[in-house]
Protein backbone atom coordinates (compact mmCIF):
# COMPACT_ATOMS: atom_id res chain seq x y z
CA UNK A 1 0.00 0.00 0.00
CA UNK A 2 1.09 3.57 -0.82
CA UNK A 3 4.44 2.39 -2.53
CA UNK A 4 5.69 4.55 -4.79
CA UNK A 5 8.21 4.14 -7.96
CA UNK A 6 10.93 6.38 -9.47
CA UNK A 7 11.36 6.36 -13.43
CA UNK A 8 13.58 3.94 -13.30
CA UNK A 9 10.74 1.47 -11.56
CA UNK A 10 12.50 0.91 -8.20
CA UNK A 11 11.23 1.53 -4.94
CA UNK A 12 11.59 5.01 -3.45
CA UNK A 13 9.13 5.11 -1.06
CA UNK A 14 7.45 2.11 0.88
CA UNK A 15 5.18 3.62 3.78
CA UNK A 16 4.34 -0.15 5.12
CA UNK A 17 7.79 -1.13 4.87
CA UNK A 18 9.32 1.55 7.12
CA UNK A 19 6.47 0.91 9.61
CA UNK A 20 7.32 -3.00 9.78
CA UNK A 21 11.51 -2.34 10.59
CA UNK A 22 10.74 0.89 12.47
CA UNK A 23 8.41 -1.04 14.64
CA UNK A 24 10.47 -3.87 15.17
CA UNK A 25 13.46 -1.27 16.03
CA UNK A 26 11.38 0.37 18.50
CA UNK A 27 11.27 -2.76 20.48
CA UNK A 28 13.97 -4.27 19.45
CA UNK A 29 16.69 -5.41 23.10
CA UNK A 30 19.95 -6.74 21.06
CA UNK A 31 18.79 -10.35 20.35
CA UNK A 32 18.22 -11.06 16.75
CA UNK A 33 17.57 -9.16 13.51
CA UNK A 34 15.00 -8.45 11.16
CA UNK A 35 15.23 -10.11 8.03
CA UNK A 36 13.92 -8.90 4.61
CA UNK A 37 13.48 -11.38 2.36
CA UNK A 38 13.52 -10.96 -1.17
CA UNK A 39 11.47 -13.02 -3.95
CA UNK A 40 11.75 -12.41 -8.19
CA UNK A 41 9.36 -8.97 -7.85
CA UNK A 42 11.28 -7.64 -5.08
CA UNK A 43 14.70 -7.82 -5.96
CA UNK A 44 13.71 -6.36 -9.58
CA UNK A 45 11.94 -3.65 -7.65
CA UNK A 46 14.66 -2.92 -5.62
CA UNK A 47 14.38 -3.92 -2.09
CA UNK A 48 17.67 -4.46 -1.30
CA UNK A 49 18.72 -1.04 -2.27
CA UNK A 50 15.73 0.66 -0.74
CA UNK A 51 16.09 -1.45 2.72
CA UNK A 52 19.90 -0.80 2.57
CA UNK A 53 20.41 2.25 1.81
CA UNK A 54 17.21 3.63 4.07
CA UNK A 55 17.31 1.78 7.08
CA UNK A 56 20.39 0.44 7.17
CA UNK A 57 19.85 -3.35 7.32
CA UNK A 58 22.66 -5.40 7.51
CA UNK A 59 21.31 -8.68 6.20
CA UNK A 60 19.35 -9.47 3.53
CA UNK A 61 17.41 -12.84 2.57
CA UNK A 62 17.43 -14.39 -0.47
CA UNK A 63 14.29 -16.76 -1.73
CA UNK A 64 13.90 -19.80 -3.98
CA UNK A 65 10.56 -20.92 -4.94
CA UNK A 66 7.78 -20.62 -2.54
CA UNK A 67 9.17 -22.26 0.58
CA UNK A 68 7.22 -25.00 1.40
CA UNK A 69 5.58 -25.37 -1.16
CA UNK A 70 6.78 -25.74 -5.04
CA UNK A 71 5.14 -23.23 -6.41
CA UNK A 72 2.24 -21.06 -5.14
CA UNK A 73 2.84 -17.74 -3.65
CA UNK A 74 -0.80 -16.52 -4.04
CA UNK A 75 -2.49 -14.05 -2.23
CA UNK A 76 -6.35 -13.21 -2.31
CA UNK A 77 -7.45 -9.32 -3.47
CA UNK A 78 -11.03 -8.09 -3.72
CA UNK A 79 -10.58 -4.66 -5.08
CA UNK A 80 -9.81 -5.13 -9.14
CA UNK A 81 -7.61 -1.48 -8.86
CA UNK A 82 -5.47 -3.21 -6.47
CA UNK A 83 -5.55 -6.03 -8.25
CA UNK A 84 -4.54 -3.82 -11.46
CA UNK A 85 -1.88 -2.10 -9.35
CA UNK A 86 -0.07 -5.87 -8.61
CA UNK A 87 -0.26 -6.58 -12.44
CA UNK A 88 1.68 -3.40 -12.97
CA UNK A 89 4.28 -4.31 -10.21
CA UNK A 90 4.99 -7.42 -12.14
CA UNK A 91 3.07 -9.89 -10.20
CA UNK A 92 0.92 -12.64 -12.64
CA UNK A 93 -2.32 -11.67 -11.45
CA UNK A 94 -5.26 -14.20 -12.31
CA UNK A 95 -7.85 -13.65 -14.00
CA UNK A 96 -6.54 -10.77 -15.58
CA UNK A 97 -8.09 -7.48 -14.17
CA UNK A 98 -7.37 -5.60 -17.45
CA UNK A 99 -9.43 -7.60 -19.41
CA UNK A 100 -12.50 -6.17 -20.55
CA UNK A 101 -14.93 -9.27 -20.32
CA UNK A 102 -13.58 -9.44 -16.68
CA UNK A 103 -13.26 -6.01 -15.67
CA UNK A 104 -17.31 -6.47 -17.01
CA UNK A 105 -17.88 -9.46 -14.69
CA UNK A 106 -16.23 -7.73 -11.55
CA UNK A 107 -19.15 -5.47 -12.21
CA UNK A 108 -21.74 -7.41 -12.10
CA UNK A 109 -20.37 -9.29 -9.29
CA UNK A 110 -19.57 -12.55 -10.73
CA UNK A 111 -15.97 -12.22 -10.19
CA UNK A 112 -15.23 -10.61 -6.40
CA UNK A 113 -11.53 -11.46 -5.89
CA UNK A 114 -8.05 -11.84 -7.60
CA UNK A 115 -5.19 -14.05 -6.89
CA UNK A 116 -1.38 -12.62 -7.08
CA UNK A 117 1.11 -14.72 -7.75
CA UNK A 118 4.96 -14.35 -7.92
CA UNK A 119 6.84 -15.54 -10.97
CA UNK A 120 8.87 -18.39 -11.21
CA UNK A 121 12.83 -17.98 -10.37
CA UNK A 122 15.04 -20.03 -12.00
CA UNK A 123 18.53 -20.68 -10.56
CA UNK A 124 22.08 -21.02 -12.29
CA UNK A 125 25.38 -21.16 -9.89
CA UNK A 126 26.30 -17.82 -12.51
CA UNK A 127 23.52 -16.34 -11.31
CA UNK A 128 23.49 -16.87 -8.22
CA UNK A 129 27.20 -16.02 -7.00
CA UNK A 130 26.95 -12.77 -9.39
CA UNK A 131 24.05 -11.54 -7.01
CA UNK A 132 25.48 -12.72 -3.61
CA UNK A 133 28.21 -10.46 -4.80
CA UNK A 134 25.93 -7.76 -5.73
CA UNK A 135 24.12 -7.53 -2.51
CA UNK A 136 27.72 -7.52 -1.12
CA UNK A 137 28.45 -4.44 -2.87
CA UNK A 138 25.61 -2.80 -1.50
CA UNK A 139 27.20 -3.17 2.02
CA UNK A 140 24.93 -5.80 3.20
CA UNK A 141 27.30 -7.86 6.28
CA UNK A 142 25.42 -10.88 6.85
CA UNK A 143 23.23 -12.82 3.23
CA UNK A 144 20.64 -15.81 4.23
CA UNK A 145 19.26 -17.91 2.12
CA UNK A 146 15.55 -19.66 2.42
CA UNK A 147 14.80 -22.84 -0.22
CA UNK A 148 11.90 -25.28 0.21
CA UNK A 149 10.71 -28.82 -0.35
CA UNK A 150 12.35 -29.64 -3.34
CA UNK A 151 14.22 -32.87 -5.08
CA UNK A 152 17.19 -33.72 -3.70
CA UNK A 153 19.28 -32.29 -7.03
CA UNK A 154 17.99 -28.77 -5.52
CA UNK A 155 19.29 -29.86 -2.08
CA UNK A 156 22.64 -30.24 -3.22
CA UNK A 157 22.30 -27.20 -5.31
CA UNK A 158 21.39 -24.98 -1.99
CA UNK A 159 23.98 -26.85 -0.35
CA UNK A 160 27.14 -26.69 -2.72
CA UNK A 161 26.20 -22.67 -3.86
CA UNK A 162 25.91 -21.43 -0.35
CA UNK A 163 28.97 -22.90 0.79
CA UNK A 164 31.17 -21.56 -1.89
CA UNK A 165 29.76 -18.39 -1.89
CA UNK A 166 29.94 -17.96 2.11
CA UNK A 167 26.40 -17.49 2.86
CA UNK A 168 25.53 -16.99 6.61
CA UNK A 169 22.15 -19.16 7.11
CA UNK A 170 20.59 -21.25 4.48
CA UNK A 171 17.15 -22.31 5.75
CA UNK A 172 15.60 -25.36 4.01
CA UNK A 173 11.57 -24.96 4.48
CA UNK A 174 10.23 -28.64 4.30
CA UNK A 175 6.37 -30.32 3.72
CA UNK A 176 4.08 -29.52 4.86
CA UNK A 177 3.85 -25.75 6.01
CA UNK A 178 2.86 -22.49 4.19
CA UNK A 179 0.75 -19.43 6.19
CA UNK A 180 -2.32 -20.02 4.51
CA UNK A 181 -1.98 -18.18 1.07
CA UNK A 182 -2.07 -21.11 -0.95
CA UNK A 183 -4.57 -23.96 -1.58
CA UNK A 184 -4.87 -26.42 1.24
CA UNK A 185 -3.82 -29.51 -1.18
CA UNK A 186 -0.61 -27.37 -1.96
CA UNK A 187 0.32 -26.86 1.23
CA UNK A 188 -0.27 -30.37 2.87
CA UNK A 189 0.99 -32.95 -0.03
CA UNK A 190 3.36 -31.31 -2.34
CA UNK A 191 7.08 -31.33 -2.00
CA UNK A 192 9.00 -33.25 0.12
CA UNK A 193 8.29 -34.06 3.94
CA UNK A 194 10.63 -31.97 6.77
CA UNK A 195 11.94 -35.04 7.55
CA UNK A 196 12.93 -36.35 4.65
CA UNK A 197 14.45 -33.27 3.86
CA UNK A 198 16.32 -33.15 7.09
CA UNK A 199 18.06 -36.13 6.49
CA UNK A 200 19.31 -35.38 2.92
CA UNK A 201 20.96 -31.85 4.40
CA UNK A 202 22.68 -34.11 7.41
CA UNK A 203 23.82 -36.17 4.63
CA UNK A 204 25.01 -33.53 2.28
CA UNK A 205 26.55 -31.49 4.88
CA UNK A 206 28.40 -34.51 6.29
CA UNK A 207 30.04 -35.11 2.56
CA UNK A 208 30.82 -30.97 2.37
CA UNK A 209 32.76 -31.47 5.57
CA UNK A 210 34.61 -34.69 4.26
CA UNK A 211 35.65 -32.68 1.45
CA UNK A 212 37.09 -29.87 3.32
CA UNK A 213 34.12 -27.43 2.56
CA UNK A 214 33.06 -25.17 4.70
CA UNK A 215 29.10 -25.64 5.52
CA UNK A 216 26.78 -22.73 6.79
CA UNK A 217 24.68 -22.56 9.78
CA UNK A 218 21.27 -24.21 8.79
CA UNK A 219 17.86 -23.83 9.72
CA UNK A 220 15.41 -26.21 9.21
CA UNK A 221 11.72 -24.94 8.73
CA UNK A 222 8.32 -26.37 7.45
CA UNK A 223 5.12 -27.73 10.03
CA UNK A 224 7.33 -27.01 13.15
CA UNK A 225 4.43 -25.78 16.22
CA UNK A 226 6.06 -27.33 19.96
CA UNK A 227 9.02 -27.03 21.74
CA UNK A 228 8.92 -31.02 20.94
CA UNK A 229 9.70 -30.78 17.68
CA UNK A 230 12.46 -27.91 17.66
CA UNK A 231 14.05 -29.76 20.17
CA UNK A 232 13.84 -33.13 17.58
CA UNK A 233 15.31 -30.76 14.61
CA UNK A 234 17.99 -29.15 16.55
CA UNK A 235 19.18 -32.62 17.30
CA UNK A 236 18.65 -34.28 13.99
CA UNK A 237 20.45 -31.78 12.58
CA UNK A 238 23.39 -30.94 14.77
CA UNK A 239 25.71 -29.57 14.90
CA UNK A 240 25.33 -27.62 11.39
CA UNK A 241 21.33 -27.22 11.87
CA UNK A 242 20.90 -24.03 14.63
CA UNK A 243 17.79 -23.37 13.96
CA UNK A 244 14.13 -23.80 13.55
CA UNK A 245 11.57 -21.38 11.79
CA UNK A 246 8.11 -21.17 12.38
CA UNK A 247 5.27 -19.33 10.69
CA UNK A 248 2.07 -21.31 11.17
CA UNK A 249 2.54 -22.26 14.06
CA UNK A 250 3.52 -18.10 15.35
CA UNK A 251 0.99 -16.81 13.33
CA UNK A 252 -1.96 -18.61 15.13
CA UNK A 253 -1.71 -17.01 18.33
CA UNK A 254 -1.14 -13.46 16.64
CA UNK A 255 -4.46 -14.34 14.92
CA UNK A 256 -5.83 -15.30 18.58
CA UNK A 257 -4.90 -11.97 20.62
CA UNK A 258 -6.01 -9.79 17.33
CA UNK A 259 -9.58 -11.89 17.54
CA UNK A 260 -9.44 -11.36 21.49
CA UNK A 261 -8.84 -7.48 21.08
CA UNK A 262 -12.27 -6.97 18.83
CA UNK A 263 -14.43 -9.46 21.11
CA UNK A 264 -13.07 -7.63 23.80
CA UNK A 265 -14.30 -4.13 22.29
CA UNK A 266 -17.81 -5.45 21.32
CA UNK A 267 -17.84 -7.30 24.87
CA UNK A 268 -18.23 -10.66 22.97
CA UNK A 269 -15.52 -12.59 24.02
CA UNK A 270 -16.78 -16.70 23.61
CA UNK A 271 -16.40 -18.75 26.56
CA UNK A 272 -13.57 -20.68 25.69
CA UNK A 273 -11.72 -16.97 26.19
CA UNK A 274 -13.70 -15.41 29.11
CA UNK A 275 -13.54 -18.74 31.23
CA UNK A 276 -9.49 -17.01 31.93
CA UNK A 277 -10.95 -13.54 32.41
CA UNK A 278 -12.22 -10.27 30.59
CA UNK A 279 -9.79 -8.09 31.53
CA UNK A 280 -6.76 -8.35 29.01
CA UNK A 281 -4.35 -8.69 32.60
CA UNK A 282 -5.93 -11.57 33.27
CA UNK A 283 -6.47 -13.22 30.00
CA UNK A 284 -2.61 -13.05 29.18
CA UNK A 285 -0.70 -14.17 31.98
CA UNK A 286 2.52 -12.16 30.72
CA UNK A 287 0.66 -8.67 30.65
CA UNK A 288 2.28 -7.29 33.61
CA UNK A 289 5.57 -8.10 32.83
CA UNK A 290 5.51 -6.30 30.00
CA UNK A 291 4.23 -3.19 31.86
CA UNK A 292 7.11 -3.45 33.70
CA UNK A 293 9.00 -3.27 30.77
CA UNK A 294 7.49 -0.85 28.99
CA UNK A 295 5.92 1.06 31.39
CA UNK A 296 2.66 3.28 29.81
CA UNK A 297 4.06 2.04 26.40
CA UNK A 298 2.14 -1.31 26.84
CA UNK A 299 -0.71 0.60 25.81
CA UNK A 300 0.51 0.38 22.09
CA UNK A 301 1.41 -3.01 21.78
CA UNK A 302 -1.42 -5.00 19.98
CA UNK A 303 -2.60 -7.80 21.49
CA UNK A 304 -1.73 -9.81 18.22
CA UNK A 305 1.54 -9.10 19.36
CA UNK A 306 0.69 -10.15 23.11
CA UNK A 307 -0.03 -13.67 21.79
CA UNK A 308 2.87 -14.38 19.57
CA UNK A 309 4.92 -13.38 22.77
CA UNK A 310 2.79 -15.71 25.46
CA UNK A 311 3.28 -18.84 22.81
CA UNK A 312 7.25 -17.60 22.87
CA UNK A 313 7.21 -17.73 26.59
CA UNK A 314 5.78 -20.94 26.58
CA UNK A 315 7.88 -22.48 23.77
CA UNK A 316 10.82 -21.49 25.47
CA UNK A 317 9.61 -22.82 28.99
CA UNK A 318 9.38 -26.39 27.29
CA UNK A 319 12.10 -26.06 25.77
CA UNK A 320 14.43 -25.86 28.52
CA UNK A 321 12.24 -28.58 30.26
CA UNK A 322 13.16 -30.87 27.40
CA UNK A 323 16.87 -29.61 27.57
CA UNK A 324 16.71 -30.44 31.38
CA UNK A 325 15.82 -34.03 30.86
CA UNK A 326 18.33 -34.55 28.36
CA UNK A 327 21.00 -33.27 30.65
CA UNK A 328 21.57 -30.15 27.63
CA UNK A 329 22.43 -26.78 29.70
CA UNK A 330 22.89 -24.94 26.12
CA UNK A 331 21.85 -25.35 22.73
CA UNK A 332 25.00 -26.04 20.98
CA UNK A 333 25.34 -29.43 23.40
CA UNK A 334 22.05 -31.03 21.95
CA UNK A 335 23.49 -33.84 19.54
CA UNK A 336 21.93 -36.73 17.23
CA UNK A 337 22.91 -39.35 20.81
CA UNK A 338 19.70 -36.93 22.30
CA UNK A 339 17.04 -38.71 20.07
CA UNK A 340 16.35 -42.09 18.85
CA UNK A 341 13.62 -43.96 15.73
CA UNK A 342 10.64 -45.55 16.71
CA UNK A 343 10.49 -47.14 13.39
CA UNK A 344 12.93 -49.06 11.31
CA UNK A 345 12.33 -47.25 8.11
CA UNK A 346 12.97 -43.74 10.15
CA UNK A 347 16.37 -45.30 11.13
CA UNK A 348 17.20 -46.23 7.56
CA UNK A 349 16.24 -42.42 6.50
CA UNK A 350 17.56 -40.64 9.28
CA UNK A 351 20.55 -43.08 10.50
CA UNK A 352 19.52 -42.09 13.67
CA UNK A 353 19.82 -45.49 15.67
CA UNK A 354 16.67 -47.30 16.07
CA UNK A 355 14.73 -47.52 19.18
CA UNK A 356 16.03 -51.29 19.82
CA UNK A 357 19.16 -50.73 19.21
CA UNK A 358 20.18 -46.85 20.66
CA UNK A 359 22.77 -47.18 23.16
CA UNK A 360 22.88 -51.31 23.04
CA UNK A 361 26.40 -51.12 23.22
CA UNK A 362 27.13 -48.99 26.27
CA UNK A 363 23.52 -51.51 27.72
CA UNK A 364 25.60 -54.87 27.11
CA UNK A 365 28.97 -53.62 28.65
CA UNK A 366 26.80 -52.90 31.89
CA UNK A 367 25.30 -56.41 31.65
CA UNK A 368 29.09 -57.83 30.86
CA UNK A 369 30.79 -56.05 33.86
Amino acid sequence: PELELNAEGKISKSPEMDRRIETYNKYHEGFGEILVQMNVEDTRLGVAEYVGSKHNLETIELKWGQGAKCIGGEIKVKEIERAVELKKRGYVVTPDPEAHDIREAYKIGAIREFERHSRLGFVTKEDFMAEIDRLRDLGFKRITLKTGAYPMVETAMAMAYSSEAKIDLLTFDGAPGGTGMSPWPMMNEWGTPTFYLQAQVYDFAEKLKARGKRVPDLAMAGGFSSEDGIFKAIAMGAPDVKAVCMGRGLMIPGMVGKNIAKWSEEDDLPKTVSQYGRRVEEIFVHYEELVDRFGSDVKDIPLGALGIYSYCQKTRTGLQQLMAGSRNFNMSTISRKDVMCLTEEAAKVSGIPYVMDAYREEAEAILDQ
